[in-house]
């Protein structure tokens, strides 16, 4: 029954990716008008019609945003000349100012960013920021009552304080003053702080509607500094600041945001600031760039510094974004190095083991359609990056938390999703069995007494099969357009440029080729493979790289890939390669084998029919595998073939798989 020397009962190599592509539809002639209207290739006019630019003038307004006149933020904002004026005030009366920031990148980056524009206006200021661990997101009622105990007359949260209403309340029964600057979602009721500054406020059209808690820090200090006229110097250090902070924070990259940071980027790699200049050079990024990429700072420069702020003490990278000292920047950013390699070893390992634990056991998350992990032992601080790495993985939203007690009596935990499952919506759901919740639509942090665990786990589940369907938990690939190699080329690269800054809201452009030959393949690095790409249509060889993905070493030898484009310079040389996202059997490549999946019993499986040796098999999600000669009313079981047993297939439940898997396959 087995022709295979591989032990695994399915084949040799693993499957490959489970995932779903999603291909936009192609409109050749308005792509080829916005090409000859831009000066683009046809494959990024179809990539602006995507991204929902129908015209040449609302084209050229996306890629060149300082051709648009944008709104004042004074005219946008109710309350920033009120705010203004409040630390005008403050300033002129030397009366002490406290800013309570957060411990992520946008929290600790906004208290640089403030601490550094009030500094440099004469203030006398201080700040806080709460502990991940013993406090929790947000300022409380603790700080409150210790900023008051020093003398502090003005409060002024960032990246926080839109949903502190006891905090709020009790700073105002104390008599002090409060600021709250924020980018959350409103709560229905406001506190009651003397101004407040959320870009919430401001109606869907706004340009700084999409602005991180950096970005409303930002604009409440240059117009300050503009207001007392000493903003000359200032303000081209406050926009590094709000470029690695809007970045770090995976905020959109459209409306202000896209203006302000194509500028911010251009001036990174020659950053006056100590601080990003120590950054800079411990990241390994190169400094003879012109400007940076977002990918620089979402994958070197920002997990730098989300990595203190979950690990360590936020005052490092404080430190490090405020001082003029460049041994002690050197000496922060050092720091900033060791708790990232941490975090990257705590991160591998629990995903480790959240991979065991859902395979090894069998957890039925398609059934269940949301997957919830707690474990004892696996970090807080981490436990949100091992989510969207499970979420990338099995395409399903993931709960994941870990006790905060030796009894293991409280959860504390993470959850990311997936695009058609709303997080925030999905813990409101279950308001009735937790602590604490907040979060959007992709993400969301809770806590919840264990004895509500399983009740948890059933109503999360009932959440999802109200608006997911099976088809829904694979991992989605957004694709812009189909290119062939003799299309890709450095100066393709190149005007994909003049799209960026690419990221949340404006992803980089994805494209795919059908039938592509796999001419080479190796596993590098940590689990990744290095590929030489060629296709029927073209002699041009291109290489590409796909992180990650080296547990489906070795691919096929005909693949359909989706893409993205990526420069590797060495010795002086600049090549394009393809930064695989995606990769599927090419349905025109020769094969006696026929391949499918199907769902049944609201159950994924995957299988193939194995012409030359007239065998069906059957895997379902957890790896486990059926294997059926035709003709034959006994078939083998399990994850190899060590320990595979002897099943009886004319037994009910084999007999409708199999009947689902004949069906699927069209035999």
């Amino acid at each position: 029954m087995f022709s295979q020397s591989s032990s695994d009962l399915s084949s040799s190599p693993k499957s490959l990716p489970n995932q779903r592509w999603q291909i936009d539809s192609a409109y050749p002639e308005k792509a080829n008008q916005l090409a000859q209207g831009t000066g683009l290739s046809p494959l990024l006019g179809q990539v602006l019609i995507n991204r929902g630019f129908d015209t040449v003038d609302q084209a050229m307004v996306y890629l060149y945003p300082e051709s648009l006149a944008m709104p004042s933020p004074i005219d946008e904002f109710p309350d920033l000349a009120i705010s203004v004026d409040m630390l005008k005030q403050a300033i002129a009366e030397n009366e002490k100012i406290a800013i309570c920031g957060d411990y992520d990148a946008d929290g600790m980056t906004s208290t640089a960013l403030l601490l550094r524009a009030l500094r440099w206006l004469g203030a006398d200021v201080e700040y806080a920021i709460p502990s991940r661990m013993k406090d929790g997101y947000g300022i409380n009622t603790r700080i409150v009552e210790e900023f008051a105990n020093k003398g502090v007359g003005l409060i002024l949260t960032v990246d926080n304080g839109i949903s502190a209403h006891d905090a709020i309340a009790r700073a105002v029964d104390l008599g002090l003053k409060v600021i709250i600057t924020d980018h959350h979602d409103l709560p229905p009721e406001l506190p009651e702080a003397d101004a407040i500054l959320n870009p919430k406020q401001l109606p869907e059209s706004s340009p700084y509607r999409s602005l991180a808690g950096v970005g409303v820090a930002y604009i409440l200090a240059v117009s300050l500094a503009q207001d007392l006229g000493q903003h000359q110097g200032l303000t081209s250090q406050l926009l590094e600041l709000f470029t690695l902070g809007t970045i770090a924070d995976l905020a959109p990259l459209n409306g202000i945001n896209r203006r302000w940071l194509k500028r911010g980027l251009q001036r990174l790699p020659k950053s006056q600031l100590a601080g990003i200049q120590a950054l800079i050079q411990m990241s390994g990024v190169s400094e003879d760039q012109i400007a940076l990429k977002p990918e620089d700072i979402g994958f070197k420069l920002g997990p730098r510094i989300n990595a203190v702020g979950r690990l360590a003490d936020p005052q490092i990278v404080i430190e490090l974004l405020t001082t003029s000292d460049g041994e002690i920047a050197k000496e922060r950013a050092m720091q900033c190095e060791q708790i990232n390699q941490k975090r990257q070893h705590l991160c591998a390992e629990i995903e480790q083991d959240a991979i065991a634990l859902i395979e090894q056991e069998e957890l039925n998350w398609q059934q269940q359609r949301v997957l919830v992990l707690v474990q004892p032992g696996w970090h807080h601080g981490v436990i949100g990056i091992v989510a969207s790495r499970l979420v990338e993985r099995y395409g399903v939203p993931v709960f994941i938390g870990t006790y905060e007690d030796e009894k293991q009596e409280h959860i504390r935990g993470s959850a990311r999703g997936i695009r058609e499952f709303n997080v925030f919506e999905a813990l409101q759901s279950c308001h009735d069995l937790l602590g604490k919740f907040g979060g959007h639509q992709a993400a969301g942090g809770f806590s919840l007494s264990s004895e509500n665990l399983t009740a948890f786990q059933t109503q999360l589940s009932h959440f999802a099969h109200q608006c997911l369907e099976p088809e829904h938990l694979k991992p989605l690939v957004s694709i812009d357009a189909e290119a062939n190699f003799n299309q890709i080329s450095y100066n393709l690269y190149q005007q994909i440029d003049r799209l960026h800054p690419c990221g949340i809201g404006n992803p980089d452009p994805i494209f795919w080729t059908p039938n592509v030959r796999v001419v080479e393949q190796k596993l590098v690095g940590k689990g990744h493979l290095k590929l030489t790409l060629s296709t029927v249509d073209s002699t041009k060889q291109l290489n590409a790289i796909a992180w990650r993905w080296g547990e489906y070493f070795p691919l096929p030898s005909n693949i359909d890939i989706a893409y993205k484009l990526k420069d590797n310079a060495w010795n002086g040389n600049v090549t394009i390669e393809l930064e695989l996202v995606g990769i599927r059997v090419s349905e025109s490549a020769p094969s006696s084998i026929k391949k499918t999946e199907f769902y049944h019993n609201e159950r994924r499986y995957t299988c193939s029919l194995w012409e030359s040796l007239n065998e069906l098999r059957i895997k379902n999600a957890e790896g486990k595998v059926l294997v059926i000669q035709k003709g034959q009313r006994t078939g083998l079981l399990g994850f190899n073939r060590n320990e595979a047993k002897q099943v009886d297939v004319t037994q009910s439940h084999y007999y409708h798989l199999i009947k689902a898997a004949t069906r699927a396959l069209k035999l």
